[in-house]
């Protein structure tokens, strides 16, 4: 399959394999769907990393050659837009549907990206939106060229403007004009910058490192983090209590220090 998941211990492996640029194809929006649910319903899987196969691009985006799906009348699209059933029965993966459908879960598991040359277009969406620790290489180059196909909105579907600064947003928004690596690194769009060949080590360093923590923990920590962005600063308080008082009766009442990290006493105040 083009969009590839194993798990390997406590980590699941999402890699693009699909030539040499890994563009994405509709079907792949499809398999990507079908390995995130397994991903986020494997308890044994604490933390994922997404890369490209290949060392010339994560992903260029979709395949602007790929045949999307055709309907008969406007009211057949419509229907198809409006009503799952219509989308899980097509023959015809689309794009934008199955798309819509992998950003619409509540993912709260950690995913780091492993980024190798080319991130455009939808996989940029993704890496916004599906990654939350980001590793590059020095070639690698990050950007929205829609603009120079006629088409807009990936600000919309990305809310880029949250996560990097609202100016350099917009140019990469407005111009189709990619960031390299030491800009992106610059602006927060990623973690780290590391040689070519060190870079899924170093994502895999990450995961290591989250993945030694408690499976309930990371999801308590994701789902504050990700729905606190979208709260008030005192709804956010009241939705963090009631996580923690959930997580506290998940330990029995306890946080049960000695039997993670600390199995050597308390650490230093």
């Amino acid at each position: 399959m083009p969009f590839e998941y194993e798990r390997k211990g406590k980590v699941g492996y999402f890699t693009i394999r699909n030539g040499s640029v890994n563009p994405m194809t509709p079907a792949m929006h499809k398999e990507l769907y079908g390995h995130m649910i397994e991903f986020l319903a494997d308890d044994n899987v604490h933390v994922g990393i997404m890369q490209g196969a290949g060392d010339r691009a994560f992903s260029a985006g979709d395949d602007i050659k790929t045949e999307y799906a055709k309907f008969d009348t406007p009211r057949d699209e419509l229907e198809y837009y409006m009503w799952p059933k219509f989308r899980m029965e097509t023959k015809t993966p689309d794009t934008f549907t199955w798309s819509r459908e992998v950003l619409a879960l509540d993912r709260f598991k950690p995913i780091i990206a492993a980024v190798r040359g080319y991130c455009f277009g939808q996989a940029m969406i993704y890496l916004s939106q599906l990654t939350d620790i980001r590793v590059c290489s020095p070639d690698a180059k990050f950007g929205f060229p829609e603009i120079n196909y006629g088409m807009g909105g990936a600000g919309g579907s990305t809310r880029l403007s949250r996560f990097i600064p609202h100016t350099i947003a917009m140019e990469m928004l407005l111009t189709g004009d990619p960031l390299d690596a030491e800009q992106a690194l610059r602006a927060n769009l990623v973690n780290a910058v590391v040689p070519a060949d060190q870079v899924l080590a170093k994502a895999e360093d990450y995961a290591e490192r989250i993945a030694r923590h408690p499976l309930i923990a990371l999801r308590i920590e994701m789902e504050a983090s990700m729905r606190g962005m979208d709260m008030r600063r005192m709804e956010a308080l009241e939705y963090v209590k009631n996580l923690y008082r959930m997580q506290r009766m998940a330990y029995g009442g306890e946080e049960r220090v000695e039997g993670f990290l600390y199995k050597s006493g308390k650490p230093d105040a």
